[in-house]
């Protein structure tokens, strides 16, 4: 993560994600800046987020992948108005939907961009950025890929 990344992401608040067996995989790697994804043997797809049957066919045959963290911005929205207390320090920010070159789509935050829908272009490359926010929990959020 670049310096600019890390201020930008120091600002950002954090509310630990829901620990559930199923998940804790993902968070495990993460933490070790690794991004996972679940595979369905059955229809052969990857899917996120992490659950043990596959969403599209139901099948318990899946499998963790790791994915390459690259994909492209599929949509966003620059949060001006605090959706409460703990990001009034925060805004503005952008929330995004970035489409991994693996297939699924994840919510996310995009960083290193100014909050300016004129400096954002749907469909540039991301990568991976993998944000420490405490010793427990790493946070995936993008970045624009380099060109």
């Amino acid at each position: 993560m670049s310096e600019s990344d890390s201020k930008v992401a120091e600002h950002l608040p954090f509310v630990p994600p829901i620990v559930q067996p199923e998940s804790d995989f993902f968070w495990q790697e993460l933490r070790a800046h690794r991004l996972v994804l679940r595979h369905c043997e059955a229809c052969d797809a990857p899917y996120f987020y992490p659950r043990d049957h596959c969403p599209r066919c139901l099948s318990s045959a899946t499998r963790w992948i790791e994915a390459s963290g690259r994909g492209r911005l599929y949509s966003f929205a620059i949060v001006h108005r605090a959706p409460s207390a703990i990001f009034e320090a925060s805004v503005p920010y952008i929330v995004a939907l970035v489409d991994l070159d693996e297939g699924p789509r994840v919510a996310t935050n995009l960083l290193g961009v100014s909050p300016d829908p004129d400096a954002i272009e749907i469909g540039i490359p991301v990568e991976a950025v993998f944000d420490d926010v405490s010793d427990q929990w790493t946070l995936l959020r993008f970045r624009p890929a380099p060109p």
